[in-house]
């Protein structure tokens, strides 16, 4: 065994690449991961935000803000996915009804998901 420290989180694959960050409060924030340390405190690259709804804090809009180089403070990160090989999926609990808009429920099926999540909490 070497003297190594082994971690759970083992994030130097994502550097340089594409990452989605999920952070307390609902913000999302989406880059290129530069660099992290032992805290989780991480440095974006390229960074985009999804604006947050007026009505709802906790949901996102589709607008999106652009904000550069960034930190995000380890302590409000909740979640780390990699952007490449993800993609999203409409729910598949619950549709919506073509002619009157309304929701349908069904049951779901079975789903088989290839990607990496790393979850904090």
């Amino acid at each position: 065994m070497s003297g190594r420290k082994e971690t759970m989180l083992d994030l130097v694959k994502f550097v340089d690449k594409g990452v989605q960050v999920k952070l307390t409060g609902g913000r999302q924030v989406t880059g290129t991961l530069k660099g992290y340390d032992q805290l989780l405190n991480l440095v974006l690259d390229g960074a985009v935000g999804s604006v947050r709804d007026h009505d709802d804090p906790l949901k996102t809009t589709d607008q999106t803000r652009v904000l550069g180089l960034i930190v995000c403070r380890g302590t409000a990160v909740m979640l780390v996915s990699p952007t490449d090989g993800t993609e999203e999926i409409a729910n598949p609990v619950m549709l919506v009804s073509p002619t009157d808009g309304t929701v349908v429920m069904h049951q779901p099926k079975q789903l088989r998901f290839q990607t990496a999540v790393i979850s904090l909490y």
